[in-house]
């Protein structure tokens, strides 16, 4: 309610509200100031409102006081019950556990105001799930209850947790959760047998490594926990067999670990132990974690094929052998009760099998053709053996039959069959070593010996020295050979091998004589070369090549020598007054020497309106068949320039394209310096030409030639 000091009641003051929820959740009596809430409150959604509040007089519509601001406070009650926010929950436990052993722990949220009375205190308690666990009722950890609970007689607990506002008294809201709770295994149990005693019955035609049976025991753990190790006890029978563990039934598989024989021995008897591989120390007061079994196995007698008494039969025979010779003979038996007899028979694959037979009942082999080691050294082949009384049932075995080698072929010699001989030869000097191949294979490894026939040995040319490893060399008697005389020679050698029967060839060696340095290299073997000079030794054609060449670099140097006297015979003297007028003439150019500049510009000087590069060439220096010039009458030549230099003066932009421009480049690089008038004073100032005199004889003429010009002629241009 509000009120203001200034309202009489007799209504001449209007209260107003603003702020939080005003209006929508709270409203005011503008007359009395009460204020109302016009619909439900929850704390939970929001706790407080602030709002402002105004006194206004009716009339003047003006404040009659300052606004004030308060605060409304939405006060808890007891409507929320507590929540599992996580739940379901899902829990697990080891079995044999002690009591009071940890498990889980649940927390319920209650959204009362945990300030205000006991709307949110929660209490846990347990609906469902006595006597195995128990609950703290204020941290809602829950605990085992029961010593020794056993997975193997109940693996899974469902426990119905309540938590309780109100501290748990009467009227307070609760709510529910379920806790699935697993044990979990621990290898508190020993493998057992079922049974102690396990009969099998086994083949005796059972192969090696075979599974023969399987035994079992059981352990109620799981997983590694029930993890078996079969073991076989040392004992009468264990040798024969093996045990392994089948990952995925925890079976024993019993294996054969060697071929088993009726006739032999018709039962065995053998324990076998089963062990846990993972072993809990807190049960060893259980006892031990093993058990054993007898297993007992019973051989069946089985009609068998029949047995070879080698597992390969090797034989040898001799080539040649006559065909029914019997070479070896294999046995085989029947070793089942009340033996059936044998027979024997080849197993015929390809054609080879055809040079051998066999007696079908006594097993005896005997050659069928004539044998030829050259041809086929070993032959390979199978015999099989069967039961008359059950023919299906067969054996084979290989025999292996080697060809031995009877002397037959002669030794001969390996090539060359053709060597040489030098003509400068010392006696006793080896020319060849020869060796010897035999078709034939002596067991013992062949021995050849060398000699020469009975013809040859009274000759006095070559010699053979057998040098007893199964080689010899051919050796000179004689110094020296001549081609002229002889040029081939015929060498009988006989070859004898060791064998029985012995057996020896002639073998003809062709020995080629020929010419030799006296390294005993080998220059010429052709019969051309007998008809050359005798006695020009390699020095001798050397000093005739020499002299050859000496002879061609005289003529060369005499053909050259002519060849410069004549070119020096054309020219003039040097004293000649010929020469030095040309010279110059040639280095400074005229109207008829048109390589050292373009005589057009001269004629039309108009044409550097297209060209404006300067053109000047430096002549070269010209040998032209030398003619006196006039020293005197050059009148015309003056002339000339004269009336082009006077063109060429009154034209500013005229380039100097004239004969004159050449000048410029004469006596370039020389001691005296340019001669040219073009370098010369433009005064025509007296030039004095009379350190010619003192250059010497050769400018004798220039200087006489200058100074005759001073006397009538002002201008020096030469």
């Amino acid at each position: 309610k509000l009120h203001s000091d200034l309202d009489k009641g007799v209504g001449t003051v209007k209260y107003t509200l603003s702020g939080d929820g005003a209006g929508t959740v709270f409203t005011i009596d503008e007359t009395t100031g009460d204020i109302h809430a016009i619909r439900s409150l929850d704390r939970e959604e929001k706790p407080f409102y602030t709002l402002r509040a105004q006194a206004v007089g009716v009339d003047t519509k003006k404040p009659l006081e300052p606004e004030s601001e308060f605060i409304i406070k939405v006060q808890d009650i007891n409507d929320n019950e507590p929540k599992f926010l996580d739940g379901p929950y899902v829990a697990s436990v080891p079995e044999m556990s002690p009591v009071g052993a940890y498990v889980l722990q649940v927390k319920a949220t209650d959204a009362d105001d945990p300030t205000y009375g006991n709307s949110a205190r929660v209490v846990y308690s347990i609906l469902q799930g006595q006597p195995y666990f128990s609950i703290d009722p204020k941290t809602g950890v829950i605990r085992t209850a029961l010593p020794n609970m056993d997975r193997e007689v109940k693996e899974q607990y469902q426990v119905l947790i309540q938590a309780k506002d109100m501290g748990g008294q009467l009227g307070g809201l609760a709510g529910t959760t379920t806790v699935n709770i697993t044990l979990t295994d621990v290898n508190d149990n020993p493998p057992r047998f079922p049974k102690s005693i396990f009969h099998l019955k086994v083949p005796e035609s059972s192969h090696v490594g075979s599974a023969i049976g399987r035994i079992r025991a059981v352990d109620p753990d799981f997983g590694k926990n029930a993890e078996i190790e079969y073991n076989i006890v040392p004992g009468d029978g264990g040798n024969l067999f093996d045990i392994t563990t089948d990952e995925n039934t925890q079976e024993g598989v019993i294996k054969l670990k060697k071929p088993l024989d009726f006739e032999t021995k018709k039962a065995y008897t053998f324990k076998v132990e089963a062990s846990n591989l993972h072993l809990d120390h807190r049960f060893h007061s259980v006892g031990p974690f093993k058990d054993t079994a007898t297993v007992k196995i019973n051989v069946l007698d089985m009609d068998e094929p029949p047995v070879f008494s080698k597992p390969m039969y090797t034989m040898e025979v001799y080539e040649d052998t006559p065909v029914g010779t019997i070479i070896g003979a294999v046995t085989a038996q029947d070793l089942d009760v009340g033996s059936s007899s044998v027979r024997y028979f080849i197993d015929w694959k390809n054609d080879v099998d055809s040079y051998f037979t066999i007696d079908a009942t006594e097993g005896t082999i005997a050659t069928n053709e004539l044998l030829d080691r050259e041809s086929t050294a070993q032959y390979n082949f199978s015999i099989i053996a069967s039961k008359v009384s059950n023919p299906l049932l067969t054996s084979k075995v290989n025999v292996i039959i080697n060809v031995l080698d009877v002397n037959e072929f002669p030794p001969e010699i390996s090539v060359p069959y053709e060597t040489s001989v030098c003509e400068n030869a010392k006696p006793g000097q080896v020319i060849q070593t020869v060796t010897a191949a035999d078709k034939d294979l002596s067991p013992t490894g062949q021995r050849f010996s060398f000699r020469l026939s009975a013809e040859a040995s009274n000759k006095p040319n070559f010699t053979v020295h057998d040098y007893r490893n199964n080689t010899a060399g051919i050796e000179t008697r004689r110094n020296g050979y001549s081609r002229r005389q002889q040029e081939l020679y015929f060498l009988p050698v006989v070859i004898e091998d060791s064998s029985y029967p012995v057996q020896s060839s002639t073998n003809t060696m062709t020995i080629r004589v020929c010419r030799c340095d006296s390294d005993g290299t080998i220059l010429s073997c052709n019969v051309e070369a007998i008809f050359l000079p005798v006695g020009l030794s390699t020095g001798a054609l050397i000093a005739i090549l020499l002299c050859i060449a000496i002879l061609l670099v005289i003529v060369v140097l005499y053909v050259a020598l002519r060849r410069q006297k004549k070119k020096n015979t054309l020219m003039t003297s040097k004293e000649d007054i010929r020469d030095n007028v040309i010279h110059y003439d040639d280095e400074g150019g005229g109207e008829e020497d048109t390589q050292a500049f373009d005589i057009g510009a001269l004629r039309n000087p108009k044409a550097i309106e297209d060209n404006k590069i300067r053109r000047d060439i430096k002549p070269d220096t010209l040998h032209f068949p030398r003619q006196r010039p006039p020293v005197e009458d050059n009148t015309d030549i003056r002339d000339f320039i004269n009336q082009r230099l006077q063109e060429n003066d009154v034209d500013p932009t005229a380039p100097p394209y004239d004969s004159l421009a050449t000048y410029a480049y004469e006596g370039n690089g020389s001691v005296a310096e340019s001669l040219s008038s073009i370098d010369s004073l433009t005064t025509e100032a007296d030039q004095d030409y009379d350190y010619l005199n003192d250059w010497g004889p050769r400018f004798k003429i220039l200087a006489d030639m200058f100074g005759e010009e001073e006397s009538y002629n002002p201008d020096k241009v030469t």
